[in-house]
Order: C-alpha cells, then sequence, then structure tokens
C-alpha cells in the first residue's frame, strides 16, 4: 500500500500553544498524556531536534521551518525549497537530518522529491501531473535529491549542496524515504521502488514505455524484465548503470560518495559504492539503535505485510518484489521473472525482523483498527536516561499511520527488541509519519493531516487535565453572544475533580469560572477565548479558540459535479464552485481551494486518505486516477474569507465498477490477479477501465498452462471493460519427463560446492555433490518443489534453498553464501578424507616450536612466506617463532599472528605423539598426533593443516572422542593476518568439532 496521506484542510493558522491538548487525545498507558507542542505547519512530515534547543520541522511541500525553543510561538522560515519538490500525492519533502555535531558542524540534510525527470530542471511538472501521461496511467516521472543546506543562524545560507539525484519514479507513490546519522558518522538515505501500487508493475507502462530506462529494452516483458518495482534488485543485475530504489545507501555527508566498508565499494559503478541494503519497497522510516551501528527501517508493504527490518549485514536483500513479509509476492512469483526465479534459486533473502498482516491485530484485543496499514514511523528509546519507566528502556517505538496507532517492542534479554513484548502504546494517535524521541527523553510525533508536532509526555505522579471545550456560534453578527462548554474536559486520573477559569478576550483576566459560561461580545473583531482548567493537585493545562464578531464564516458551494457522477479511470471531470460571505460577498477566487481525494476502503467503514492534487479558483479539472476497488474521491472545496474565517463543503464521487469472472479449464486450478491468488472460478469487483495483473501459476498438479481466452501471455495486463467478463485459463495435462538438475556453488567465487547434501522435498530425497558440484533427481511427478543444499554442520556455510516449478525438465542452480572476513577469506567445513604427514619432526615435549621449509612459495594475507613455525599448541605461525600456549580469539592483536590455528590451546607431546609432514604435488602438510590435552594425559586427538600452492588452507580432524574439550570446547581454530585485525573464526571455545570433519579456508 501507499502512505496514506490526507491534505490539511486550509484555514486560519492558529497561534502556537505550548503545550496544549489535543482536540482528540490518544489513549495511553497508565501515566501518559499527549500534548500539542506546535501548531498551524501544512503537513509537516519530519521533526528534528537540535542540541541548542532548536526544532527544526520540515512540510512536505517543501518548506522547513525553526523554531527556537519548545516555547517558541513563531517560527522562522529556515529554507524554502518549494520551486524543487516535487509535492503531489505520496511525494515532497521526507526526510530531514542534522549533521551529529549541529551547530558546530552547521548542515541540515534533506531527502525530497525532485520535480524533474532524470537529467532535468526543476519544475517540470509543479505538483501536478497533466493527462497524458496522467498520474495512474504513464506516470509523471520524476527523480529523488539527497541535499545539504548550510544554516546561519535561522536561515539557510549559501546554494544547495546536492549530494545525490536519482531514485528515478513512474508513479506517485514509493518515493524518497528518510534521513539518518549513524554511529560511525555515516550518512543513512532510503527510497522506494517508485513502482505502480495498483498492479504488477515490471516496466511494461508509460509514455514512451519503460520511461526511466531500465534494462529490458522499450517494451520490457517476462521473464527478462527488470523495470518497475524489480529496481529495488537493480544491483544483482550486470551490463547495464545501477539504481538506487528500494535501497537504503551508506554515503559521506560531505561529498555523496558511498563509503568504504560497503557491500560493493569496489565497484566501478558509483551508486553501488553507495548501496548498504536494497530488495525494499517503500522503506519511507530509519532509526538507528543506540550503542550500536545498526539500523533499522519500516518498509511499507504492498497489500498484505509490513515489515521491520534489522539492517545489521551490509548488502542484505530485504527481497522485494519477489518477496513481501516471510512469504513470496504472489503476483511478482507470478510473472515467473528472472530476477524473482534467480532469488528462489539461491536464497539468501534477509527474513524482516518483524512484519504484521494487514487483516491482523498487532496486539491482540487491542482498539487500533485493521485492514489499511502503512509504517511510517520508528524510534529507539535509550537504555539509560529518560523520563520513561523502566520498560521501555532500549524499546522500539513503531508507527503506522493509517491505523493511527504507535505500538512499543520491549527489548528482550540481548538488548535487541522482542516480538514478544509488544504492547499498544498510544491508540487512536493523530496521522504520525515520524517519530523522535527528543528533549527530556519524551517520544514526539509529527501529525501530518492535523498539521501538529505532538509529545507523548510521562507523570510519574498526578497528570495534568485535558482541557476542551465548545463556543455556540463562534462567530456572527455583533453584539455576539457565546455560549461556552467545556464538557469534554478530562482528567486521566481517576479522581480528579476539575475547576475552570475563563478568559474570553485572552488578557489574563479570570471572566468567569464553572464548567459553562456565557458572554456578550460587543463589538466587532476577533478575540481569543482562553479556558483553564485545574484539577485538585493543581495541576492546570490551557487551551484557546478563535471568536469572531461582526464576521459570519464563509458558505462555498459546489456547482459541479453532482454526487450522482460516476467516474471511469482516465475520465476527464470537470468542477465549478463560488462561495458567498455577509461581509465581503461573492469571494474572488483566490479564496477558493481545492483538494481532491482519494478514499482507499477495506470495508464500507473503514477508509484511508491519499491527497491526490490542490487547485484554486471558481474551478478546474482533473483525470480519474486508476486504483484498486473499494475506494472513491472527495472533492473539497474550502473558502476562505477576508478575516481567515473559513467553510467546507464536500463532495463524495463514487466510480463505475463492474465483476469481472476468473475461471480455469479444468476447473479449481490458481489463478492470481493483482497481488492475490485464488481458485477459479472467481469474481473481482474493479473500476471501469482499471488495470489488473494476471498470472496463471504453472504446473498445478498434472496440468501446465496452455493460454488465456483474451489471448493474452501466461501474466499480463488486461484493462476492466464497461460490462461484465468473464476471463479463462486454459491448462493442458504434463507429458514430458521430470526432472531437476543444477549445480552447488559458492556464491561469489563460482567454485564448485564439492561433497554437498542435496535434499528435495516433499519427499526427502537426497544426493551429493560431484566434483564439479553437479546434482541431479529423475523420475518426479508435477508440482513445486524445495531443493536445499547443505554442506558440513553449517558453520561456514548457510544452507542455500530453491523453489522448482516442475512441469518439465528443470535446471536449478545453487549458490551458497560461505562466511568470510574482511580480506576475503571464506570457510567451508565438510566430510573429506584425513590428510596424514609422514616424516616426523624433531618436536616434543610442552610448549615447544620447531622451524619447517615450505615447498613452494605460500600466499597468504597479501604476504608470501616460505618458511613455518610448528608450535606443539596446535599452531602454524608465519611470524613469531614463540609458543603460545594461551588461546584467544581471532582476530586479535596480540601475538601470534600472521598464523593458522587448526587447534590451539594448551597442547603436549610425549613419547606416544608426533608432528610429521609430508609434501604432495601442491601441497604441503602438517599433522598434529595424538597430541594430549594439557593435564589430560588419557585425552588425545590428532589434527592437520594442509597448505595448497594456491593460498587455501585445509584442517582435518581425527581420533576426536566425544567429549567437549576434544570437540574444541577450548580450543580456538581460524586463520589470522600479520597485523591480528583481520581474521576468520571457525570456532572459539565451542565443542563443534567432529571426528573426520574438515575445515576448508579458501583464499579470495
Amino acid at each position: 500500500m501507499m502512505l496514506r496521506r490526507l491534505l490539511t484542510a486550509a484555514g486560519l493558522v492558529a497561534a502556537t500553544l505550548v503545550p496544549g491538548p489535543p482536540a482528540t487525545a490518544a489513549t495511553l498507558p497508565s501515566g501518559f498524556v499527549e500534548q500539542i507542542v506546535f501548531t498551524g505547519l501544512s503537513q509537516p512530515t519530519n521533526v528534528e531536534f537540535a542540541p541548542d534547543g532548536r526544532i527544526f520541522v520540515a512540510q512536505k511541500y517543501g518548506v522547513i521551518k525553526v523554531y527556537d525553543s519548545l516555547t517558541d510561538p513563531t517560527p522562522d522560515t529556515f529554507a524554502d525549497l518549494s520551486t524543487q519538490v516535487y509535492s503531489a500525492w505520496d511525494r515532497g519533502l521526507l526526510g530531514m537530518a542534522l549533521a551529529p555535531n549541529f551547530p558546530a558542524d552547521p548542515y541540515v540534510y534533506v531527502l525530497y522529491t525532485y520535480d524533474a525527470k532524470p537529467g532535468g530542471t526543476a519544475p517540470t511538472w509543479g505538483d501536478a501531473c497533466p493527462n497524458p501521461p496522467g498520474e495512474t496511467a504513464d506516470g509523471c516521472v520524476v527523480t529523488g535529491r539527497l541535499s545539504r543546506l548550510k544554516a546561519v543562524g535561522n536561515q539557510m545560507s549559501g546554494p544547495e549542496q546536492v549530494l545525490v539525484t536519482d531514485w528515478c519514479q513512474q508513479y506517485p507513490s514509493h518515493s524518497v524515504g528518510d534521513l539518518v546519522f549513524g554511529a560511525d558518522g555515516a550518512l543513512y538515505a532510503s527510497a522506494g521502488d517508485g513502482a505502480s501500487f495498483n498492479w504488477t508493475d515490471w516496466g511494461q507502462d508509460g509514455n514512451p514505455v519503460n520511461p526511466c530506462g531500465d534494462p529490458g529494452g522499450a517494451n520490457p516483458t517476462p521473464p527478462t524484465a527488470e523495470g518497475g518495482a524489480l529496481r529495488s534488485q537493480d544491483v544483482r543485475t550486470t551490463g547495464d548503470p545501477t539504481g538506487l530504489n528500494g535501497s537504503v545507501i551508506r554515503i559521506d555527508p560531505a561529498t555523496g560518495a558511498g563509503l568504504p566498508g560497503n557491500p560493493y565499494a569496489s565497484s566501478t559503478d558509483a551508486n553501488a559504492r553507495r548501496i548498504s541494503s536494497y530488495g525494499l519497497r517503500n522503506p519511507f522510516r530509519l532509526a538507528v539503535r543506540p550503542g550500536t551501528s545498526e539500523v533499522w527501517a519500516g518498509d511499507v508493504g504492498w497489500n498484505t505485510w509490513e515489515e521491520l527490518d534489522r539492517l545489521a549485514t551490509p548488502g542484505s536483500n530485504f527481497g522485494w518484489p519477489c518477496h513481501e513479509g516471510n512469504a513470496r509476492q504472489p503476483g511478482y512469483d507470478g510473472a515467473n521473472l528472472n530476477l524473482c526465479e534467480s532469488l528462489y534459486t539461491a536464497g539468501g533473502v534477509t527474513a524482516p525482523y518483524y512484519a504484521y498482516n494487514h487483516a491482523s491485530q498487532v496486539v491482540p484485543g487491542e482498539t487500533c483498527p485493521t485492514g489499511g496499514s502503512a509504517v511510517s514511523g520508528l524510534a529507539f528509546y535509550p537504555g539509560s536516561g529518560g523520563a520513561y519507566p523502566a520498560e521501555y528502556r532500549n524499546a522500539l517505538f513503531f508507527a503506522d499511520y493509517s491505523r493511527g496507532c504507535i505500538w512499543s517492542m520491549g527489548a528482550g534479554a540481548d538488548g535487541l527488541p522482542d516480538p514478544t513484548k509488544i504492547k499498544t502504546f498510544a491508540a487512536g494517535a493523530a496521522n504520525p509519519v515520524d517519530l523522535e524521541i527528543g528533549p527530556g527523553g519524551d517520544l514526539y510525533y509529527a501529525d501530518l493531516t492535523g498539521g501538529t508536532i505532538r509529545r507523548l509526555r510521562y507523570y510519574p505522579a498526578n497528570r495534568p487535565p485535558v482541557p476542551a471545550f465548545t463556543a455556540t456560534p463562534s462567530a456572527g453578527p455583533a453584539p455576539l453572544t457565546v455560549a461556552f462548554d467545556a464538557v469534554g474536559s478530562t482528567d486521566p486520573d481517576p479522581g480528579d475533580i476539575l475547576g475552570y477559569q475563563w478568559d474570553f478576550d485572552n488578557n489574563g483576566t479570570v471572566d468567569a469560572t464553572g464548567r459553562t459560561a456565557s458572554y456578550i461580545y460587543a463589538t466587532a473583531g476577533p478575540r481569543t477565548a482562553k479556558l483553564t482548567v485545574t484539577d485538585s493537585t493543581g495541576a492546570a493545562a490551557s487551551t484557546t479558540t478563535l471568536i469572531s464578531p461582526g464576521e459570519s464564516p464563509p458558505v462555498p458551494v459546489i456547482d459541479s459535479p453532482a454526487g450522482t457522477l460516476r467516474w471511469k479511470v482516465g475520465d476527464p471531470v470537470s468542477f465549478t464552485g463560488h462561495a458567498t460571505d455577509a461581509q465581503d460577498g461573492t469571494l474572488p477566487a483566490a479564496r477558493l481551494r481545492w483538494q481532491l481525494v482519494l478514499q482507499h476502503c477495506s470495508s464500507a467503514t473503514d477508509c484511508h486518505s491519499h491527497p491526490l492534487r490542490e487547485f484554486t479558483g471558481y474551478g478546474g479539472s482533473f483525470t480519474a486516477p486508476d486504483h484498486e476497488y473499494p475506494s472513491h474521491l472527495d472533492l473539497i472545496l474550502t473558502a476562505t474569507d477576508s478575516a481567515g474565517l473559513t467553510g467546507t463543503r464536500t463532495v463524495r464521487l463514487d466510480p463505475s465498477t463492474v465483476d469481472l469472472t476468473f475461471t480455469t479449464a479444468p476447473a479449481g486450478l490458481q489463478l492470481t490477479v493483482g497481488s492475490a491468488t485464488g481458485t477459479g472460478p472467481f469474481t473481482r469487483t474493479v473500476i471501469v477501465g482499471s488495470t489488473q495483473t494476471v498470472s496463471a501459476p504453472t504446473p498445478q498438479g498434472s496440468y501446465a498452462f496452455g493460454g488465456w481466452s483474451d489471448g493474452g501471455a501466461q501474466t499480463h495486463v488486461l484493462t476492466a471493460p464497461a460490462t461484465a467478463a468473464t476471463v479463462t485459463a486454459t491448462f493442458t495435462p504434463i507429458t514430458s519427463t521430470l526432472s531437476v538438475t543444477g549445480t552447488a556453488t559458492v556464491a561469489g567465487t563460482g567454485r564448485p560446492l564439492v561433497g554437498a547434501t542435496v535434499t528435495l522435498n516433499p519427499g526427502g530425497q537426497t544426493t551429493t555433490t560431484s566434483a564439479t558440484g553437479g546434482y541431479a533427481f529423475t523420475g518426479l511427478t508435477p508440482g513445486t518443489y524445495g531443493v536445499t543444499v547443505t554442506r558440513g554442520l553449517g558453520r561456514c556455510v548457510t544452507p542455500a534453498t530453491a523453489s522448482v516449478i516442475v512441469d518439465g525438465p528443470k535446471v536449478a542452480d545453487l549458490a551458497v553464501t560461505a562466511r568470510s572476513d574482511g580480506y576475503g577469506y571464506t570457510c567451508v567445513d565438510a566430510a573429506l578424507p584425513y590428510r596424514a604427514g609422514s616424516t616426523a619432526l624433531a618436536l616434543t615435549g610442552d610448549d615447544k616450536v620447531a622451524p619447517v621449509t615450505l615447498p613452494f612459495a605460500f600466499p597468504y594475507y597479501g604476504q608470501t612466506y616460505t618458511a613455518a613455525t610448528v608450535d606443539t599448541n596446535g599452531v602454524l605461525s608465519f611470524g613469531t617463532a614463540a609458543s603460545a600456549a594461551a588461546n584467544v580469539d581471532v582476530p586479535a592483536a596480540s601475538a601470534p599472528n600472521a598464523a593458522i590455528y587448526p587447534f590451539w590451546r594448551d597442547l603436549g607431546l610425549d613419547t606416544s605423539s608426533q608432528v610429521l609432514t609430508s609434501a604432495g604435488p601442491g601441497t604441503f602438510t602438517v599433522e598434529w598426533r595424538n597430541a594430549y590435552l594439557y593435564g589430560y594425559r588419557s585425552h588425545r586427538i590428532s589434527f592437520s593443516v594442509t597448505l595448497s600452492a594456491n593460498g587455501d588452507v585445509e584442517v582435518d580432524y581425527q581420533a576426536l572422542d566425544p567429549r567437549a574439550d576434544e570437540q574444541g570446547g577450548g580450543a580456538t581454530v581460524g586463520i589470522e593476518n600479520e597485523t591480528g585485525t583481520v581474521g576468520l573464526r571457525y570456532s572459539y571455545a565451542e565443542p563443534v568439532l567432529r571426528d573426520e570433519i574438515s575445515v576448508l579456508f579458501r583464499r579470495p
């Protein structure tokens, strides 16, 4: 789904209240109160707190406000980027961050939708999108921009410094996202895929087709297409420039360049060097877990799942669009796209840390609604300090804009957020789109549609009351008699008795007391009426409203269209209106503001809002958008008179719909329409003229796809006709030979994975890979199978699994991920023949060493060695000649370094023990035979190290009894460079070694 936003209604900009009560407060845990800190903002999207007390607020249309403090009622305009910012639909200025040591480092960083096509100059569209191309038809193509702005005082000084311009976006959602600084000073930025939210988008639409220039040519088609949502997988493609869509980048905040340590830092492509993680749909919000280098993302899903993703491992692929949540995405899976099919085969997708289904409650029994969902804020509470109770230390707060709720995920014993400790923190929150921990350790959030910044404050004892009142009427001819009623005021503490004080002209004098009051405003002119509510402990809070004696609000009228209008996708819709005012007469066109809002509904009563466009004047026109059903349009007219009073009228415009029936021959097979799969026949109600992606998964049982009744490909897009229609997918019986063959390799190296176990499920058949990594299963029945390759104990190699649709001979190559170190050495463990020595060294006793000459120059961590030192304590060193009995973890700066540790611990050699060497073609072996563990002469083991001329290292074990100490419980197994800064540990003080096991350390 898109991130849902509703444009705030035009009207009087009220004075800022610090702090003030919300008109409708969120439901919070005991002891917490919601307070409005700032009001009068226009669609605030991001709030940032500076160390010097200032508060920066980004607004969606491109203007940044700055407050001197939480008590500052009148903000300054820090920067106006509205000319560059494209703010239609879900686009706009969405991300902002302050330099970590601001204001000493005086930069404000911004991330926004840039109003220009790739290579173009803003403004191109000016927040509108004509038809053609149409917002949801062919799309108004724009880009994303990341810049930094220099702050001098409260104003931007000098030109905008553009760091990155990229992120081509064809459709009006999944735009840019968020900015955060990591603990290392790196700047992280997120952005979405820029693809359609209506259909399975592989780049097949546009005028011209494929306007972002994605790989696949002028008419991309499955299985080779790489556009649309597949931009999120672009770093996996070769032969074309890398785009940044659907990724989180890690850059130098001064230059915008990718940083060393990024997973593709050695790439020749500048964008690839920037990417830290990818495979995301709309990573709208980011947060850094305190005390770590971990970045977390809230990724807005399509129609089924919302994700909280932990970006702990550089290069993580979160799978979109091939995966959504913890499962394959049916629409993209059904399209049989190479980028998805190869990902299903290779595996390696990072699962979300936590995902919740749109149809399910996050916390069972809570009052938060289900249906529409959009994760819209993340913030970690600090582990120390802060006013919140101890249960919130290190907790992750996350928000959902559509559900209007904020949750806390408490920390587990390991300090990580624990999904079993989720609690509803704020039910009924006001449109949260950004969460921040601010002054005093309070949680703040930006209320997009209400134009406020809100604070959730904890009071360990008494909480202040929440004042609210009505003033009837609030405007009219003078003298004006106004009845005031504070019946809506409440107190969160049971048993508190409230007192009321009224100041009808806000001059500091109490004019009346009691819950109700009346006052006559004798003369014309705006007044501010103030109510102060005090509880029985003396805690007080105030709120105000504007009274306008001598003025009457304007009366707007929507002349056309009428609410009976029924629209189809692509229809031009004209509208006209006017407004009259008792004082001003007929209002001029400039005082009429129109808003077009799409209401997307999961039921008749549960809808969320998408702002589409704004207009000024007596009328205008728009093109009816493409969207899934149920949905409708609200056309809103707001008139503002010379006194600032407003009146609003709304007309609801429902679409023309049609029923489409999808069947299969034979009946009862599966079809995918849009993002969901069903059993044919089934019927979907859609908007006339809307686009629908349909796919026929194959095989199903003993049937393979044959063809569609409309002549379309297995996966294709159809346009809903004006009358009901039936579309049928025909399947044919499968008669061909069924098999699965493939090759298992180590990802990133191309090396065959020899002697690995391959398992086919269902059925549990197994086979072993050959010397070339090959495997085969034959004589299968039709169906979908999982093929999994494993090697050894799994400490070095992560098993790889591929899903294969078997309706004939199929090939599924598998690439396992091997653990590696910073230099590039990888490890693989497996059962291989034990390599023994044959020539004894004159080495015996305890803590003794002996030199050996190598039969070839051995390359190791960028150095070359022709000699080594053998230590009785299970170390083969190329550096120090001293014995080392006290083993440590690797890598470590302490000696020995430039070493191989097959079984490093305090060992001894007696008359029953030997160290032997042997040389073969391109190999050299050192064996410790029947060595004893110091202090335990009956605990004996044999192990060897074999060096290959290509730099590979093999470690073998033999005669390990089932004792923890013999199985490595007190030993170090691994390799290390000459400075002790880089190394690859297989195990440290872990009883994981087994008899006849081998560990291969392979040089890059």
